[in-house]
């Protein structure tokens, strides 16, 4: 077998390839890349933590809202009517969830005896009974004597019998007083509900059964002694 000589060890170790650099380009590539999952990792990280941080505000809130005292207002607030008629009592519920304007309203007429002596101006049997101002007049008045054109009012199952409710066009003249004696399927487009009788429907019954004249205004002289304000029934 042939020997290398020396020279020609030294040129094939000359001529053998350096090792590969690793060129700018691919360190600044990968670094890039580095850079941006970290920066991803973080924007999770911070969206999750935020997150977790209104969750626990939101949460916080509703526990004060929970353990917060009712507004003094809304505590103050009577929750029943007693309405004395030549009848007897009727018992009012006054909701909670009614317009508070209207309710405000009814409890100020209420404290000034605003009611005292007021008349029930129309009474149709199985509709409804009509308290009002002397001089109030308007499209209630013109609902309520156009009442029984259909003659459907006393069978629809759309709504309760013995609601109180009010004009949902009030005059700043006067207040509407209505009771309900039987469902009443447009109800809710004519009158804003604010409370139901829970006591005294036999007196609401015993009102609606005295002789009305043609345009449901009774013969003999029928109305509201007054209406004295409660916290309980």
């Amino acid at each position: 077998m042939a020997r290398i000589k020396p020279k020609q060890l030294l040129i094939q170790s000359k001529t053998k390839k350096a090792p590969s650099r690793i060129s700018y380009s691919t360190i600044i590539t990968w670094n890039l890349i580095v850079i941006l999952v970290v920066l991803s990792l973080y924007a999770t990280y911070s969206h999750w933590h935020q997150r977790s941080t209104q969750d626990f505000e939101m949460e916080l809130h509703e526990a004060e809202l929970a353990v917060r005292p009712e507004d003094p207002k809304m505590i103050s607030r009577p929750r029943y009517a007693v309405m004395n008629t030549a009848k007897g009592p009727i018992t009012i519920e006054i909701y909670k969830d009614a317009s508070a304007d209207v309710v405000d309203r009814f409890i100020n007429l209420c404290k000034s005896n605003h009611f005292k002596g007021m008349p029930f101006r129309h009474i149709i049997k199985n509709f409804v009974i009509q308290g009002g101002d002397f001089d109030f007049d308007g499209a209630s008045q013109e609902w309520i004597t156009k009442a029984k054109a259909s003659g459907k009012n006393d069978l629809s199952p759309k709504h309760e019998a013995f609601m109180i409710g009010t004009a949902k066009n009030p005059n700043n003249k006067g207040f509407d007083l209505f009771i309900t004696t039987a469902p009443i399927p447009d109800l809710n487009d004519k009158l804003v509900v604010f409370g139901r009788v829970i006591k005294g429907e036999d007196v609401v019954q015993e009102i609606e059964e005295v002789d009305t004249d043609e345009h449901y205004q009774p013969k003999a002289a029928i109305g509201i002694i007054d209406i004295v304000l409660k916290q309980e029934p």
